[in-house]
Parts: C-alpha cells; sequence; structure tokens
C-alpha cells in the first residue's frame, strides 16, 4: 500500500556558474505501508518512479537513504532500479511497543543538485506474539461459605501486538462451579473474573483445578493458557477494598533510584490473619517491571530504573490487594514521566558539498544539517549557529532544518579550508547545548594568472658567446595549486633582424632559463627584446608576458680597419711635400675605423718606422702627419713612413699601412720613383703600373683628340697643352672616400679632389672627379661600388689648358660593369650545432643556416639543400629537411635521446 503526502513545501535555489544546489523539501513527499517482520531485501516501493527522479543519475548523485535520528539502517534504495528496500529485520513491537500507530521516518538525500525527501514508513502488526499470562498458575483461596456470584479476578493476558492481534476472548474450561465473566474497562483493558455459579463444600472438595485460556484476534490465531488452582478455605466474611479505586502519580525523569513513586493502600474488616493484606502487579507491561517495584506488605511503588520521557511518557498497571485467605480486590495505576531538559541537542549533517569551487556566488548551498532535540516543548526548541568569522551562515529552512550558505566570494588562496563549528543550543532552563566542526575545503579554480617576479629582465652576454649558453632567468608564480598553478614558459613569436627569435634563444619551460641559441655579434647589433609568456596548465589557460633585454657586450675582436692610405701591399701611395713647408705644416692624414665600440675602438696612431725619424710626426688622436721642423736641403727627397693604428682593446689589435712622401717643390725634379727601396714585389707591381698607365696614356690621349677634333669641328678653340714636363700646382688634399656609418670612428664625410700629375712616371693614374663621385684607379680591376652595390657610376673628365687664364671643358662619361658569376656562396659560420629536446614534435624548428653570395641577381641567389647521407642506417632525410625558402631545417619525426 503507498500513500502520496499532497502537501509542498518551496525549494531553495541558489544558482552557480559551475552548479546549482536545489533544497527539494516537503515537495512530493511519499509514505509506504509495509507489514513488520518483512525479509531482508524485499521491495518496499520504487522511490524514484514515484518521486520522479532519473534512475540513471542515482549514482552519480550519491542518492542515499538515512534515518531521521540516526537510528538502525532498516531501509536502502537500490541505485540501479530506484527501488527501496527492506536493509535488516523490522520488529514493531521493538520499535513501538504498545503505540497504535508505528511509523518510522526517512530521508532521501541527493546531491548535485542537493535534493532531499522526506519517507514516512507505515509498520503493520502482523500476528506473530501469543497472549501469555503473568503467571502460569494462578492461585485462588475462597471460603466455602462464598456466596453464589461471587467474583474473583484474575490476571488478564497480555499480548504484545495491537489492534486485532491482540486479546479478543478468554475461554474457560468447563467445571461445575465457576462460570467466566470479561468486563472491558473505559481505556480498552479487560477485567477478567471467575464467578462462582455452585456453592463450595469443603468437605466434598479441598481443591480445584481448571484452565483459563486467551485467544487473540489474528489471522491465523495465537493463544496462551494458565492454569487456576483454587483452594477452599474455612469461612472468611470480608475482601480487601482499596482507599481508591483509581491511582496517579507523576515523576521526573530524572528521578533517582528507590524515588517513592505512589503508595497504594488497602484495607480489610476482618481480624487476624483474614485481615492482612499483602499487595502485588496484577498486570503490568516488561517495560514498567524494569523501572518500577511493589512493596507487597507497605504498598508503595519505588523507583528501581532509569525513566526517561523521550522513551515511555505513561506507565499503567494494576495491583492487587489479598487477605490471608485468598480474598482479593484490585486498583488502576497511573504514573506520568513529566520531560526534564536533560538531552542536548544532536546535530547531523545531512549532505555537503565538499569541495566547494572557489568562485560560487554568495548564498550558494553547500550543506543541509538536521538538528535533533528529544526533549519536548521549550526543552526541545534548539537555536543554531555558526560562532567564527567565516563566509558562511546557517539559513532555517523547515523545522529542525538549516541550510549551509556562503555569505561572500570565496578564495582558495587566502583560505583553502574552513574548520566551520556549528553550535546548537536548546531553550531549556538551563540551556544545554553541542556543537561539531564541519570542514569544507575550497575547491581551486583557475582565476590567477601567472605573475612575474620582475616586470621586466634585463640580460647581458659578450659577443662571441658560446650557443645554448645561459643568459638569465625569468620567474613567475600562480598561486593557484595544482595543475592550475603549475607555470610553463615559452617565447613568444617575433623576429630579430629579420630572423624568428626562436632562432636566437630559447627558454625551458619548466624553469625559465633562457639560453642562447647562437653566437652573437656585437657589430650586427647591440641589443634586441624577447617577450617571454608564463601560461598555466589550468583550463582555460592563463598567462602573462614579460619582457627580456638582451644586451650585447662588445670584445675587440675587430682590428683597425685603414681607410686611407690603402693598407700595405694593396696599393701604392705617394704624397708631394713641398720642400717649403715649415714645422707642423700638414703633410697627409691617415684614416682608420674600428668595428668595435668604447674602448675597443679608440684608435691611436704611432710612426713605427720612417726615413728620417725626427722629421715628421703623427697625431696620436687624429692621424695627422705634420712636420716637425723646416725641411731642409740635407733631408732626402724619398721618406718613407711605416704607421700603426692601434685600438685600445684588451688584447690590443693593429693594422699598419706604408706612405711614400716625396720631398719637392716641381713634378720635374722628382728623381726616378724606382730607386725607391721597394721590395721585389713592389717593383713588379711598379712595372705592371708603367704598363698599364702607358696603355691608360694612350687611350687617354686618343680620347682627347677625338674631343679636341669634335670641338674643332664646332668651331670651338681650346687650348690644349699636356706638357708632361709642367707640373699642375695645388694644395694637397687627399682623395674622396665614402661616410662610415655604425660604430666606427669615422663620424664624418671627408670630400677630396686628386688632380693628374702628368710628370710624374711611377704615379697611379687616376681620373679627376667632383665631389662624393667615385675614383677609377687605371691600375686596378674594375669592380662595382661599394655603396649599396651600384652596377654602375660616372666620372668627370676635365681637359686642363695652360693659359692665363686658364680655360677648361668637361666630358661625364658613363660606364657598367656586368656582373659574372665568380662568388661561390659562402656561409656566415664554418660549423653551426642545433640542440633539440627528445620527443620533439615533427615539423619544429631546429635551427637555420645563413650564406651570402654577393654576385647580382640569379647569380646572388642562394638554394639550400641536404646532401645525401644516412643516419642510423636511414637516409638523412628521414630525420631533416630544409625549406628552400626560408632556410629553416625541421624534423621530420620524433627524435629519441636513448
Amino acid at each position: 500500500m503507498m500513500a502520496h503526502n499532497g502537501c509542498s513545501a518551496a525549494g531553495l535555489l541558489y544558482g552557480s556558474a559551475f552548479f546549482l544546489l536545489l533544497l527539494h523539501i516537503g515537495n512530493g513527499d511519499v509514505s509506504y505501508s509495509i507489514p513488520e517482520e518483512m525479509k531482508p531485501g524485499s521491495v518496499i516501493g520504487n522511490i524514484a518512479r514515484d518521486l520522479g527522479l532519473d534512475v540513471r543519475k542515482l549514482s552519480a548523485r550519491k542518492a542515499r537513504i538515512d534515518n531521521e535520528l540516526n537510528r538502525r539502517r532498516y531501509c536502502d534504495i537500490n541505485l540501479h532500479s530506484g527501488d527501496m528496500i527492506v536493509a535488516e529485520r523490522i520488529d514493531r513491537e521493538a520499535l513501538c511497543s504498545e503505540k497504535a500507530s508505528c511509523i518510522l521516518k526517512f530521508e532521501l538525500i541527493l546531491e548535485s543538485p542537493l535534493e532531499l525527501h522526506r519517507i514516512s514508513l507505515l509498520l503493520q502488526d502482523v500476528n506473530d506474539n501469543s497472549p501469555v499470562f503473568p503467571k502460569d498458575i494462578v492461585k485462588l483461596e475462597i471460603r466455602e461459605s462464598a456466596v453464589k456470584g461471587a467474583r474473583y479476578r484474575v490476571n488478564e493476558a497480555h499480548d504484545a501486538d495491537i489492534g486485532q492481534n491482540t486479546v479478543k476472548q478468554y475461554i474457560l474450561q468447563k467445571n461445575e462451579h465457576f462460570v467466566l465473566s470479561v468486563r472491558e474497562d473505559t481505556d480498552g483493558s479487560k477485567s477478567v473474573e471467575l464467578v462462582l455459579d455452585k456453592e463450595l463444600d469443603r468437605e466434598k472438595e479441598h481443591d480445584l483445578n481448571f484452565m483459563l485460556i486467551a485467544v487473540d484476534g489474528g489471522n491465523p490465531q495465537r493463544s496462551g493458557t494458565a492454569n487456576i488452582h483454587v483452594t477452599v478455605l474455612d469461612a472468611n466474611d470480608n475482601a480487601p477494598v482499596f482507599d481508591q479505586a483509581f491511582y496517579k502519580a507523576s515523576l521526573p525523569e530524572n528521578a533517582a533510584l528507590d524515588t517513592v513513586a505512589i503508595t497504594v493502600s488497602a484495607s480489610d474488616a476482618d481480624e487476624g490473619i483474614n485481615g492482612e493484606v499483602t499487595y502485588e502487579f496484577s498486570r503490568i507491561s516488561e517495560r514498567a517491571k524494569k523501572v518500577f517495584s511493589l512493596s507487597s506488605k507497605t504498598g508503595e511503588i519505588k523507583v528501581i530504573g532509569p525513566l526517561d520521557f523521550e522513551s515511555n511518557s505513561k506507565y499503567e498497571m494494576r495491583i492487587d490487594a489479598k487477605d490471608g485467605y485468598g480474598l482479593s480486590s484490585d486498583s488502576k495505576v497511573m504514573i506520568d514521566i513529566t520531560d526534564v531538559n536533560d538531552n542536548a541537542p544532536v546535530i547531523y549533517l545531512k549532505s555537503l558539498v565538499n569541495p566547494i569551487p572557489e568562485n560560487v556566488s554568495p548564498g550558494t548551498e553547500v550543506g543541509i544539517i538536521n538538528v535533533q532535540d528529544r526533549d519536548s516543548e521549550t526543552n526541545g526548541q534548539v537555536r543554531c549557529s555558526i560562532q567564527q568569522n567565516v563566509p558562511l551562515k546557517l539559513v532555517p529552512s523547515i523545522k529542525n532544518y538549516y541550510s549551509l550558505v556562503t555569505t561572500g566570494q570565496l578564495d582558495r588562496e587566502l583560505v583553502s579550508d574552513y574548520n566551520i563549528t556549528i553550535t546548537a543550543t536548546d531553550e531549556g532552563s538551563p540551556p544545554l547545548s553541542s556543537s561539531k566542526t564541519v570542514e569544507l575545503s575550497v575547491a581551486d579554480i583557475n582565476d590567477n594568472p601567472p605573475v612575474f617576479e620582475e616586470q621586466s629582465h634585463s640580460a647581458y652576454v659578450t659577443e662571441n658567446n658560446k650557443p645554448g649558453s645561459t643568459l638569465c632567468s625569468v620567474t613567475a608564480r600562480d598561486p593557484d595549486w595544482r595543475q592550475n598553478g603549475t607555470v610553463i614558459y615559452s617565447l613568444l613569436a617575433g623576429e630579430v633582424n629579420g630572423a624568428p627569435v626562436s632562432s636566437y634563444l630559447s627558454v625551458n619551460g619548466d624553469t625559465g632559463v633562457i639560453h642562447a641559441v647562437r653566437s652573437f655579434d656585437y657589430e650586427q647589433f647591440r641589443s634586441f627584446k624577447v617577450h617571454v609568456m608564463a601560461r598555466d596548465n589550468g583550463s582555460p589557460p592563463l598567462s602573462s608576458n614579460v619582457t627580456v633585454s638582451v644586451f650585447i657586450s662588445d670584445m675587440n675582436d675587430n682590428s683597425p680597419q685603414i681607410l686611407y692610405p690603402a693598407p700595405e701591399g694593396n696599393s701604392f701611395m705617394t704624397e708631394l711635400v713641398p720642400k717649403a713647408a715649415h714645422g707642423g705644416s700638414l703633410v697627409s692624414k691617415v684614416i682608420a675605423v674600428d668595428a668595435d665600440s668604447g674602448q675597443n675602438a679608440w684608435l691611436s696612431y704611432h710612426i713605427v718606422k720612417s726615413t728620417d725619424p725626427g722629421l715628421f710626426t703623427i697625431g696620436l688622436h687624429s692621424g695627422e702627419i705634420r712636420t716637425q721642423r723646416d725641411i731642409s736641403e740635407s733631408d732626402s727627397m724619398k721618406q718613407n713612413l711605416i704607421v700603426a693604428v692601434k685600438d685600445n682593446g684588451q688584447p690590443s689589435l693593429s693594422a699598419t699601412c706604408s706612405m711614400y712622401l716625396l720631398i719637392s717643390d716641381n713634378l720635374a725634379e722628382v728623381p726616378e720613383l724606382k730607386d725607391i727601396s721597394y721590395d721585389e714585389k713592389n717593383s713588379k707591381l711598379t712595372s705592371y703600373l708603367i704598363i698599364a698607365l702607358v696603355s691608360v696614356s694612350t687611350f687617354f690621349l686618343t680620347f682627347i683628340i677625338i674631343i679636341l677634333g669634335v670641338r674643332f669641328c664646332r668651331r670651338r678653340k681650346p687650348r690644349l697643352l699636356f706638357d708632361g714636363a709642367v707640373a699642375i700646382p695645388s694644395a694637397y688634399l687627399p682623395p674622396n672616400y665614402a661616410d662610415v656609418d655604425g660604430t666606427g670612428t669615422l663620424r664624418s664625410t671627408y670630400n677630396y679632389d686628386a688632380y693628374l700629375t702628368t710628370g710624374s712616371r711611377t704615379s697611379d693614374f687616376k681620373f679627376v672627379t667632383s665631389y662624393n663621385d667615385n675614383t677609377l684607379p687605371a691600375d686596378q680591376t674594375l669592380k662595382k661600388c661599394p655603396s649599396d652595390f651600384a652596377d654602375a657610376f660616372q666620372d668627370s673628365l676635365e681637359p686642363l689648358e695652360v693659359g692665363s687664364p686658364p680655360l677648361s671643358s668637361s666630358k661625364t662619361v658613363g660606364l657598367s660593369v656586368a656582373d659574372i658569376n665568380d662568388n661561390p656562396p659562402v656561409f656566415e659560420e664554418q660549423s653551426y650545432s642545433a640542440y633539440v629536446t627528445e620527443n620533439n614534435k615533427p615539423g619544429s624548428t631546429l635551427c637555420s643556416v645563413t650564406a651570402r653570395d654577393p654576385d647580382w641577381r640569379q647569380n646572388g641567389t642562394v638554394i639550400y639543400s641536404l646532401l645525401a647521407g644516412e643516419v642510423n642506417g636511414a637516409p638523412g632525410s628521414s630525420y631533416l629537411s630544409v625549406n628552400l625558402s626560408l632556410i629553416h631545417i625541421s624534423p621530420s619525426l620524433f627524435i629519441d635521446l636513448q
């Protein structure tokens, strides 16, 4: 039999981004009625169907059945079928004794979302107990003088069952003297009396024996018997009489042992032994026998066991008063037990969401608390509270139930665990209280990104470092827990000088240590910036970035480069010094630069060897060559200077050049240069230069004649005199040089004009150029202009005319130099090293290689490929591949260190 409770109560609904807790109390509560003594495993009803629950979610939602008072677990739920089943034997008489209605209260609790349903289980009585008389033999002593109709009370039989299953009738074995009289009292109890139907005669029968049978109303019926033994005595006129037909007393439940609850009293008008009255219980329950005793002589009813208002608040019993010859009468006694505040409240944690995510919204319900106090009235009224300062509170719901809800935002990084002490206090006097500690953990949510210890980092590395060397380390902290707080480092994509940043640096994903992938060159770039990302392992992952500035320190790895004059062995440079030059006159200037910086680029100039050590000096830092004294007739016309240029690095690097000076006011006075002491190599070079000069002079003269012929045809008459014996006087200025940028020491643009001296028989033959134009030496191989590799340049030819004033004209000649594929590609480094962690992803970049080709267009286009070879018996192409355009080497499979 099943009945539904139609009453409903509003549920408490709280939302959260991660879960929803629903307290469903009183809505769709269910009641079942079952007979007692059902076998364990028997189905009571399908509670999932009756409450509209999804059977498939019972296990995931941790469905369970709890007893309201946490007694023995009589019922359970089958999570697969949704059936409510009997867990162990249920004895109605043990649970409810003689109560007319026996109802067990249960609660069905589900989580995620939190849900609670009340279940009432009505236990139906089965006829599993037989009637039992207080005594198996009932002894009666009756005077032979007893008159017909005299009544003699017999203690009634007790049946632990209730209702129809209790005692319904008594049957007296047939005899000739007594008949049975059963009278039902107002409280439902029955009075069993033997009625004398025929007078006794002691001379005929001293003793009578017959049987009394009690039968219940169950199906099948059960019965109990008592033997009646009647002893016939001589005449006795009076039976005892109680002074009250009904006695009532009240005792507090904390009454001490031996406390007198009440005293009953009966009197007998007879004298002697016939008037002596004794008392005994005629009807008393087994429970009452354990807590009360009756004095047979005084009639005092005393407490002999503990009283408990919550277990039994009322006791009823019947007492017989008998005289010495068996005449008796009875009286009813009722003892009420009054409640004392002797039970402290008991706190039950019905459900708890633990752990709870830290991002739950305020007002989210995380648990259900039930409080029970077995006392009654004000003694059983309970207040619950939380003493600590925690972001949770108790909200009353239905009777004796509280919801544990959040009051503020949780932060696991501040407080990861809460020990919540819940205190329950009743309204008794004095009040009693109890406490329960609930441990609540806060589950981590990935709500904190990694934070770097510093806003920015600087790393300093000396150029020419070894690949793989450590530059610096970055550290980020994430206060989240476990994987949410695990920090992984990586480089953000970017470029440095047009190359991927990963080709310059790498970062250890676990430690944040930054390594150099390649060797740096200070002369290429002095500093660069990269961005390192710290990412946690949460879902979704959070990250932050930090800028790492890498500063490259200079090493003295570049020797000074002499721009003018050309270093020794590259060309033959001669300067003309007037004889009238005074001391301190500027003769020439050595120009040098150093690609290094700082003190490594501080240059100093020194004359290491000269023909006349005391004639010339050079500025220590300017490189200007000046005369130390006036030139005298005794000084040699041919002066040879060897100049060394040193930087200030450690160790110091240097370069040397040779400069040849001729002391003369007139080119005609200049002796043959071949007399200057050169080495054999320079002598051969001079011969070649003379041959070249003759050829170029012939070409030049022919060109001039053609020009003159053209001008003559145009009726122009410029006079062109070209006397080899005539020198063209002019102030000496060094040749023109281009602007030098970068880290060198030459900070300005120098512009010089060089004039042709036709009287010089061994000098280089040069064109006269305008400012900022290139110079084409006749004795050198034609090369492309060093400025941006221009493929053409222009020179101005200016024939000189001897006249007063001299007149001149000019002609611009354009020469183009065609490229020939005469240069192979040259790699920037002799060898490369690449570092890769095993179990790498296929396609990841290992390193890059770069080769330069100074040729033009397709002659300078570089294509990369892997040469055939084997690695562990497999072709090298199965391990690595090279991109023909991006010049990156990428692995095609996993690389295993083992």
